[in-house]
Parts: structure tokens; C-alpha cells; sequence
């Protein structure tokens, strides 16, 4: 389909980006790589009169790495995070998720920005960074605030971000441990039926800490704190792992569509996670 008819406007600063979006009010998007909203215009899901691209502004595609924090731009790509050898090593399991988003053509124009900041509960970077326990900086006429990933979603396409403010980076500290981001999905370039990622220390043989986040089996990601703490102090061991899988299993809410029942997904979600625990806490075990 096509899209209904727009303006469109590239700034340079974000201080026009503000005024525009003060200017147009509800009527005004502002779009990254627009592999979110483009399609939603195109399927007359998404009305935009006034779209907004902050293609040409300086500074939103950087990459920092200091002092054991990692501060990652909103116009930052999934071909970034993939190729950035400074953060691979910082923090792999950007860069293991981001080759599991869709396929190449859109992983270089698609933004971590983008994935994060529209509330869609089928990307993969929402939950990624709850998992990081990440804060994003967003930026509008009142100036600049911090809201924690774990925050950040209140309902599908609902988030704390007030329609003025624009999410410019998203910081957090670079992970110890093992990781793993586990994805199932029908095919290459779809969403997730269920996904997750994991992120495990390990303390003198144990568990020491554990933090585990779902994608696409809720109307937000869901961050399973009950999860992550039925693994800490344990060896990792079935026992464990199955009452990791149990409290998650109690933290999500899937719904049916196109891609299963809830049994099914419940089902899909168990699986993933213990394949994700069982290949975090191996990476773990092999730093030791």
C-alpha cells in the first residue's frame, strides 16, 4: 500500500526537532531508520502528517565505550553493533542478538533507537535492554532525563517517553559474564515467537548474578527478576534452570496469533530460555 500523504522534514539540530514536534503536536513523528513506522504508514496503521527524519543530525550514530560504560547513539544501526570490534568484545550480546534481527539489507539501516523507543513488543533490543538494565536519555523542550529499560514500557506501542521528547542514546555498563540471546522464529526476518537474553556471573562455582529478559510474549518485554533469581547461588543445573524457566513462565503473558496458541508459546518461551541459561552459563564457566 501507499502511505497517506505528508511533509516531510530532515533538521539539523535537535533543537528543530523539538520545535517541530511543539509546532505539529500529535500529528508529528520523528523517524530513525523507519523500519518501524514506515511500514505502519504504509498499512494506514500509523497517520502521520508530519514525519520527521533525524537522518542529518551530527552525533546520534556515535559509539562510546569509557571507563567500562557503554553509551550507544539512537541512529547507532544493527550493522554497528555487529562490526564495532571495541563493542563486541565490551558487551557480545549486542552484536549476537543484532545478526538475529531480520537480514542484512535491514540491519544496515535499521537504529537501536528506532527498535527501542516505538514500544513494539516483537523487536528485539527492548528486552535486550532491560537484560543490560539500560537507561535512555530522552530530550524535549524541558531538557534531558533518564528512564530505566525496565521502566520505559507501559503497553504495546506505550511507552514514558511524552510525545515531545526524542530518545537520543541509551547507556549502560558493560556486562561480566556469560550471555546468550536465544530467538525462535517462523522464518529469516520475522519477529520473535519467543526470545531471550541472559546475562550470568558466576561466584566461586555458583551463580552470582543472573538477569533474564523475554521478547514478544507479553505487550511489553518482560524483565523476569524472579527468573534471574532462582538461578543466583545455584550450580546451574536442571534443577535450577527448570525453576528459572518456572518463574518466568509466571511473568509472561503471551496471546494467540498467527504465530501459535498461548500453550504453544508458553511451550516455545521454556525451551528458548534454557537453551539461552545453558549457553550463558557455559561462556561463564569457560572464563573462569
Amino acid at each position: 500500500m501507499i502511505p497517506a500523504a505528508f511533509d516531510y522534514y530532515r533538521p539539523k539540530t535537535m533543537g528543530d526537532v523539538i520545535a517541530l514536534l511543539q509546532e505539529h503536536g500529535d500529528d508529528a513523528r520523528v523517524m530513525a531508520g523507519g523500519h518501524s513506522l514506515i511500514p505502519m504508514m504504509k498499512l494506514r496503521m500509523a497517520d502521520v502528517p508530519h514525519l520527521i527524519d533525524l537522518q542529518a543530525i551530527d552525533g546520534l550514530d556515535a559509539i562510546t565505550i569509557d571507563g567500562g560504560r557503554i553509551t550507544l547513539g539512537a541512529m547507532v544501526t544493527q550493522h554497528d553493533l555487529i562490526n564495532n570490534d571495541g563493542l563486541s568484545n565490551a558487551a557480545p550480546i549486542l552484536s549476537e542478538a543484532a545478526l538475529q534481527i531480520a537480514d542484512p539489507q535491514v540491519r544496515y539501516m535499521g537504529t537501536v533507537g528506532g527498535n527501542v523507543a516505538n514500544g513494539d513488543p516483537g523487536n528485539d533490543m527492548p528486552g535486550l535492554m532491560q537484560c543490560l538494565d539500560a537507561q535512555i536519555k530522552v530530550v524535549g523542550p524541558d531538557g534531558e532525563r533518564m528512564i530505566a529499560a525496565r521502566d520505559y514500557y507501559e503497553s504495546a506501542y506505550m511507552t514514558l517517553r511524552a510525545d515531545d521528547e526524542v530518545l537520543v542514546s541509551i547507556e549502560f555498563d558493560a556486562p561480566a559474564g556469560g550471555h546468550a540471546y536465544e530467538k525462535q522464529k517462523r522464518k529469516i526476518g520475522d519477529y520473535a515467537t519467543a526470545a531471550a537474553a541472559v546475562q550470568i556471573t558466576s561466584d566461586a562455582g555458583k551463580v552470582g548474578s543472573a538477569s533474564i529478559a523475554m521478547t514478544n510474549l507479553s505487550d511489553v518485554p518482560v524483565w523476569s527478576e524472579a527468573a534471574g533469581a532462582a538461578l543466583v547461588g545455584t550450580a546451574c543445573d536442571d534443577t535450577a534452570i527448570k525453576a528459572a524457566v518456572a518463574a518466568m513462565l509466571g511473568d509472561i503473558d503471551p496471546s494467540e496469533d498467527n504465530r501459535g496458541p498461548v500453550a504453544f508459546k508458553r511451550h516455545v518461551a521454556g525451551i528458548t530460555l534454557s537453551r539461552a541459561i545453558t549457553r550463558a552459563w557455559s561462556r561463564t564457566t569457560a572464563r573462569a
